[in-house]
């Protein structure tokens, strides 16, 4: 199963009915990129962190047609999400992805049973997922967390969660942040109670630190959250900025807020409020990203400032512009 809590898709395979790739297709390699393609790759993933997909497509195209694997993937990502479903164009994607070895878009073209549907299948495989856990295990086994981790996925998919989270634990174990965090997420939704039970947020709470302590924005964010659930208001603050400061759209907008209006949450320190430089920080978000929410925050706060600060906001603002990193919603690889 894709890491998210829901997964709605709509198959549209009437233009592939009866389609196969040539057995002895060559599989494409992963050159190096050159200045240009390199540039346009990490182009298209910012824009794909920040959700504007369809503007993403031409930069990872560039990148894709030299040869790299993860942009080939992500392109299938957008058109599978733009089109609803498994497209003619998300699976061309995702087949050149699996040809070129990423085990995500071997599951992706499991789960839409494109080889059933389309007779899109592997080479010397009897399915997709077999060719993904072929490929993973080896190496897994000789101590690669990258990819303990996606066995997690692979295992899902076999429908074996139990084996999944066992190779999760070996990767948050070994160090990969993302499986940390992930580890720390299922910790925390154990119960399936909302709002999660406070003996879970802090039994989650370690591998959140770990991730987060590794540099890993999502985990910083989601160990701010689990300071803000046990009320400790000091950390949870030095946390969003540190999330913030990584490139996290929710940190950094929590950060412009209690800049802005520091009595909207009681995290934000009592002595933190400066309207220009939070109105600064939001206008950038909503300038760089279009995020709405930081336009709402805005909106309702119009009359905390005159005209002539606005303006003094706005031009502070592009200091807070086209930071490195770039701001992101950190789309899981493999999410919904």
């Amino acid at each position: 199963m894709p890491r998210t809590n829901m997964f709605v898709a709509t198959l549209v395979l009437g233009l592939w009915a009866g389609m196969a790739y040539p057995a002895d297709e060559e599989r494409p390699s992963t050159p190096i990129l050159g200045a240009e393609e390199q540039q346009a790759k990490e182009e298209g993933m910012r824009l794909y962190g920040i959700r504007w997909r369809s503007v993403a497509i031409s930069h990872l195209e560039k990148a894709a047609e030299a040869g790299d694997v993860e942009s080939m993937y992500y392109l299938g990502e957008i058109h599978r999400f733009m089109d609803r479903g498994m497209s003619r164009e998300a699976i061309d994607w995702y087949h050149s992805a699996a040809q070129g070895g990423d085990p995500h878009a071997m599951l992706r073209l499991e789960w839409g049973m494109i080889c059933e549907l389309a007779d899109i299948c592997p080479e010397d495989h009897d399915s997709w997922v077999d060719m993904a856990l072929e490929q993973e295990l080896p190496r897994a086994e000789k101590g690669d967390p990258e990819a303990m981790s996606t066995l997690f996925d692979v295992y899902n998919m076999l429908g074996d969660p139990r084996t999944a989270l066992d190779w999760l634990e070996r990767a948050a174990e070994a160090g990969n942040p993302e499986a940390q965090d992930w580890l720390g997420t299922i910790t925390q939704n154990r119960s399936g109670e909302l709002p999660p039970k406070l003996e879970d947020v802090k039994a989650a709470e370690p591998w959140f630190r770990k991730a987060a302590e590794q540099g890993y924005a999502p985990a910083m964010y989601n160990l701010s959250l689990a300071l803000r659930k046990q009320e400790r208001h000091d950390e949870d603050w030095e946390w969003t900025q540190q999330s913030s400061q990584h490139g996290h759209i929710s940190g950094r907008l929590a950060v412009g807020w209690c800049y802005l209006d520091h009595t909207w949450a009681d995290f934000c320190p009592d002595d933190i409020e400066d309207r220009i430089k939070g109105w600064a920080i939001l206008h950038a978000v909503y300038k760089e990203t279009r995020n709405e929410t930081a336009e709402g925050i805005l909106g309702r706060h119009q009359d905390l400032l005159t005209e002539a600060e606005i303006a003094e906001a706005e031009k502070l603002a592009e200091d807070w512009l086209n930071r490195d990193p770039p701001l992101s919603y950190f789309p899981p690889k493999y999410g919904f």
